[in-house]
């Protein structure tokens, strides 16, 4: 029958499953040993509304590209409440993020604009040497 010398000599038609609960019990631990306690998420910074709301205070330190539509057909173009051309539009990008380690720029459209004025000043801004560029939408400016 088991291992006692019963002397038949013939084969053993049961399953040993010692070394299985063997394997099962090893694989439990390397398990438990991998899987980390607490599991990691991503690390996202959520936008935070302001503490103290102040309207119309702009920080010196961000930079707002406008474009406003007007009736003439050609839009009106400024840089934190400046009015610039279009064409000075690269170079004064340039100029200002030249000396600045945070290169962030957002970019402000009129809503009865195409988005290819939009996307003019967005690629400005790359060739400026801008790294971020954001976009302030009528939502986003509500603070919604």
């Amino acid at each position: 029958m088991g291992m006692g010398g019963g002397g038949t000599g013939g084969a053993v038609s049961e399953i040993n499953v010692t070394p299985l609960i063997d394997v099962l019990l090893v694989l439990l631990i390397i398990f438990m040993v991998i899987v980390p306690v607490t599991p990691r998420g991503l690390d996202a910074l959520v936008p935070q509304p302001p503490k103290n709301k102040q309207p119309d205070v702009v920080n010196d330190r961000t930079i707002v590209v406008q474009i406003q539509a007007n009736g003439a057909g050609a839009p009106a173009y400024k840089i934190n409440e400046t009015a610039v051309n279009k064409g000075e539009i690269e170079s004064k990008l340039a100029e200002i993020f030249a000396a600045r380690q945070e290169k962030v720029m957002f970019v402000k459209g009129d809503k009865d604009l195409d988005f290819s004025r939009v996307a003019e000043v967005i690629d400005y801004g790359h060739q400026a040497g801008v790294d971020n560029i954001g976009l302030i939408t009528p939502r986003v400016e509500a603070g919604q």
